[in-house]
């Protein structure tokens, strides 16, 4: 059976409730549905019918005393019996699939929207809260989706065909399941309301509990190098317990609303027993009739209690799928314009910060730059010194626009970067940073993470030109060697080299570095700035400096404190001209000659 790949856009999703999102997301298997539905009607229908098969049995074939009357009531029953088992393989094989399908589409298509998302986002929501809505929840609603929901159609129309079947059968018996229909609803909608709530609180829990346990086992060295197991180990059982008691709260609540449905469905089914023996003993309904009243009464509770216990299954599945549909229509500050330029590439590589200012959304009364101004020419070499705070950071944030300004222009070429599109403006830009990101895999695909499309000599170039090709072979099986999680086997020195290697093969025309060699020993320093320089050679090239022997060589040095530029000029000038710039300088050089 073929599987349509097709899934909404986030864009197309917009402010929808939660119901008609999930529409949306089934609306690509239409066919699929519709056998489906189907298959489930003819299962009901067959379902019903042998009622009539048990009727027959008994009034042609028990109290007739007739074998072969016994004989076509039991072929009657074996046949349709068949025919359910074909119905119920298809139903079962159709709802698991798109289950398991429906899950998939969400699941990616909510990694692609907050990929896309600005940076800002993530520093309001905690990376183990996403993850735990792109597993867990989804795997839930795929659970959901793929038994739940099936059950829930089921024992609807099984309720439905048997409460007119009863109709038929008998009316005065009918009355009394029809009155206590309402009585036993009235508690599934009750009790619903609370288990939705309990619900997302649990899956909220569940997520913290993740976050906590993905933040100690990331940052386990430290937690071991200060002895801070114990505290981590009781802090993690408080979060466990915590979830627990969450969990616990809603298994009651689902408990009690099982066991008051069953209550009410069983009490209701007593009276109608009752009631309808009387009316065979005293002849005024056939024992075939009661039989078959029977039936479709059990199947009609069947149904409900089905329904109850579904229905807290719904309402997990409810909350669940809030909790996606919120990061799916989480919006995205960073807007591409409508007339935006394709090509940056025809741009000459310079950029200009015209009066930016520039506030973090989590601290709007503290600007980041203020009032800032700067233009750095083609193939120039700027540097940023200035103590913690001062915005160097920041700077390197909006020329690749993670974030937009709230007042200014940050322009590449003579084109503000908001008429760029974002991706092509990147595409432009490497960057170097202190502490370089490596991903899970090996050096080859770390390469060539600056250019996918890179042939094998391509990326040994790059890593040769990074002096990083002779440890690479080294490494027990060269470039195929697995770096671990964050490339953790390699030593500080290597781990820069790599990132080098990466954007040399990018090819950007603007370079980005976050003093590459404050971290490193002598020698390492010295090979890692060997390719630094290859990096940089003829390419506008922004450097933020720590450490100020690192950047003599720089056309320009821009002095910032407090998110303002308070000087610029060469070393010499800046040593006479600026009282922050002599006092770094001379706290730097007179540390280094002892």
């Amino acid at each position: 059976m073929s599987e349509p790949s097709i899934s909404p856009s986030a864009d197309a999703v917009g402010k929808l409730p939660v119901l008609k999102v999930l529409i949306q997301f089934l609306q690509p298997y239409r066919t699929q549905i519709a056998i489906f539905l189907f298959a489930l009607v003819c299962t009901a229908a067959v379902t019903l019918s042998i009622g009539q098969g048990l009727r027959l049995v008994i009034d042609q074939g028990f109290a007739q005393q007739s074998q072969q009357h016994l004989n076509t009531a039991i072929l009657f029953i074996v046949g349709a019996s068949m025919l359910m088992a074909i119905g119920t393989y298809v139903r079962f094989y159709l709802i698991s699939w798109l289950g398991e399908r429906v899950s998939a589409d969400i699941r990616t298509a909510v990694f692609n929207h907050i990929v896309g998302l600005h940076p800002a986002f993530f520093e309001t929501n905690r990376s183990g809260d996403i993850m735990s809505r792109l597993t867990s929840d989804t795997t839930l609603l795929q659970s959901i989706i793929g038994s739940s929901v099936s059950i829930a159609l089921r024992s609807a129309i099984s309720f439905s065909g048997a409460l007119i079947m009863l109709l038929i059968t008998n009316l005065k018996l009918s009355l009394i399941i029809l009155f206590a229909v309402p009585v036993v609803l009235m508690p599934v909608l009750i009790f619903g309301r609370k288990v939705r709530a309990l619900s997302r609180k649990s899956q909220d829990s569940v997520a913290d509990v993740g976050t906590y346990a993905g933040e100690v086992i990331q940052h386990i060295k430290t937690v071991q190098s200060f002895t801070q197991e114990p505290q981590e180990k009781l802090a993690f059982a408080q979060e466990v317990e915590r979830a627990f008691v969450i969990a616990k709260r809603r298994i009651s609540q689902r408990a009690v609303l099982m066991a008051v449905v069953i209550l009410l469905v069983f009490g209701a089914l007593s009276i109608m027993l009752w009631v309808g023996g009387s009316d065979v003993i005293s002849g005024t309904m056939s024992g075939g009739d009661l039989g078959a009243f029977i039936f479709y009464a059990v199947l009609m509770a069947t149904g409900v209690a089905s329904l109850s216990e579904v229905y807290g299954e719904l309402q997990r599945a409810a909350g669940a799928t809030e909790r996606l549909m919120e990061l799916l229509q989480a919006d995205n500050k960073i807007l591409v314009a409508e007339d935006a330029i394709d090509e940056a590439t025809n741009l000459p590589a310079a950029l200009s910060l015209n009066d930016v200012t520039f506030c973090y959304s989590s601290r709007p009364d503290q600007p980041a730059l203020k009032n800032f101004s700067l233009t750095i020419e083609q193939g120039k070499i700027i540097a940023l010194v200035g103590p913690s705070g001062a915005g160097k950071s920041t700077l390197f944030d909006l020329i690749q626009r993670f974030y937009d300004p709230q007042s200014g222009a940050v322009l590449f070429g003579h084109c503000d970067i908001r008429q760029l599109q974002p991706s092509d403006l990147r595409q432009q830009i490497a960057v170097v940073q202190q502490q370089p990101t490596l991903v899970t895999g090996d050096v080859m695909y770390n390469i060539r993470y600056g250019k996918p499309e890179a042939t094998d000599d391509e990326v040994v170039a790059a890593a040769t030109a990074a002096h990083a090709d002779e440890f690479i072979r080294r490494l027990p099986e060269g470039y195929q060697s697995d770096l671990g999680e964050q490339g953790v086997r390699l030593s500080g020195g290597q781990r820069q080299r790599i990132a080098i290697a990466r954007a040399l093969l990018k090819n950007p025309r603007i370079l980005l570095l976050d003093e590459a060699t404050s971290a490193l020993d002598a020698e390492s320093e010295y090979k890692v700035q060997l390719a630094l320089d290859k990096l940089m050679k003829g390419r506008t090239t922004i450097i933020i400096a720590h450490r100020l022997a690192t950047i003599l060589h720089a056309d320009q040095i821009v002095v910032m404190d407090a998110g303002e530029r308070v000087a610029m000029g060469s070393h010499q000038d800046l040593l006479s001209s600026n009282e922050l710039y002599a006092r770094l300088a001379s706290l730097q050089f007179s540390s280094d000659s002892k």
